[in-house]
């Protein structure tokens, strides 16, 4: 018992000082990739606990998509009004475009056709490691290649907006945020976000009902005006990626990780033609829907919704328009992957 719970206090130490660390490289998601280098690192060595309770990983979970869900607001999407047709068939465009390279990447030996898709989806990086595993796909992998993807997109976005579509930086600082709601009101939300939609989801067999069945229940409160501004509390959302982290770091091995670092190669490539294949997606877009080419690009991006937003607004553009693409197709890909991840693990079975 003394042992486990040394383990347990040296991941938890090691994980905040790498939290820390990449939280001032400004990052994505700093507590989600600490958590899952320091687990793999402390597994590696040996000195990382067995494994992260079941209930732990579904409340962290939750609380994933009650953030998921409480992006979506009724002035973003009310913004796609009137061009719901060419938005909605250009987000699943992009998804088909990611899908398709991770099937690509499931070509390779030691990688599933299932785990590869799961590792390319583009959106919704976080969501999609906290399911994998009930997906049936190897976390590890999807961890890894999803948040390469992540730093990817992040670090040729503005690159791209200054050298192809000429965005210069403007004085803006965004939109005033609003008074946010007192903090009881946030836990209160993420409490009964997690309380009804967990239950409920699994009483309806909804695939991967930790995550979905409380980003179900937050996306209905955001629509309907009924959280008064809440958000979930920042430190819950830090030790919730955390937790997801750790989930998918303390299960690498040796063999894992050479798997992993096998396919590296292969997603880069894959990975930068999805973002050109996004790009020419965005540049349709901005047709359709007589937005600036940058709007499109931006909207399109695969990934990275909170660089996303930085970029817009230091750009100048409609962030309006441009988030609520982004939010969303992660809404869409999340109700969709689960059941195409069956589908595809059930034809992976299938086979001579």
């Amino acid at each position: 018992m003394a042992q486990v719970i040394s383990r347990w206090l040296l991941l938890v130490a090691v994980t905040a000082a790498a939290t820390a660390a990449f939280a001032a490289l400004d990052l994505p998601s700093p507590a989600l990739f600490a958590g899952l280098l320091s687990g793999a690192a402390l597994a590696l060595l040996g000195r990382a606990p067995r494994a992260v309770p079941r209930p732990a990983v579904t409340l962290a979970q939750a609380v994933i998509g009650v953030v998921i869900g409480l992006l979506a607001q009724p002035s973003s999407l009310a913004a796609l009004a009137s061009d719901w047709l060419p938005v909605l068939l250009v987000g699943l465009g992009t998804l088909a475009a990611s899908m398709l390279a991770g099937l690509l990447l499931g070509l390779r030996r030691g990688v599933s056709p299932l785990t590869g898709m799961l590792a390319l989806t583009a959106g919704g990086a976080s969501g999609l490691v906290a399911i994998t595993r009930e997906l049936g796909g190897d976390v590890r992998v999807v961890a890894v290649v999803q948040y390469l993807r992540v730093g990817l997109v992040t670090a040729a976005m503005p690159v791209v907006a200054v050298a192809v579509f000429d965005a210069a930086r403007t004085d803006v600082t965004g939109p005033t945020a609003a008074a946010g709601a007192p903090w009881y009101v946030d836990v209160g939300v993420v409490v009964v976000c997690c309380g009804l939609g967990v239950p409920l989801a699994r009483l309806l067999r909804v695939p991967a009902p930790g995550l979905l069945g409380p980003m179900a229940v937050a996306l209905v409160l955001a629509l309907t005006g009924a959280t008064g501004g809440a958000v979930a509390p920042e430190l819950l959302v830090e030790l919730a990626y955390a937790v997801i982290g750790w989930h998918a770091g303390v299960g690498f091995t040796r063999e894992s990780l050479r798997t992993v670092i096998g396919v590296l190669p292969a997603a880069v490539a894959l990975i930068a033609a999805v973002i050109g294949l996004c790009a020419g997606l965005g540049l349709l877009l901005s047709r359709l829907t007589g937005t600036t080419a940058l709007e499109g690009y931006l909207a399109t991006t695969p990934g990275g919704v909170y660089a996303v937003l930085a970029t817009a607004i230091s750009a100048g553009v409609d962030v309006t328009f441009v988030v609520a693409v982004q939010v969303l197709r992660v809404i869409v890909m999340l109700l969709v992957a689960p059941a195409l991840a069956r589908l595809v693990a059930g034809r992976g079975r299938g086979r001579p």
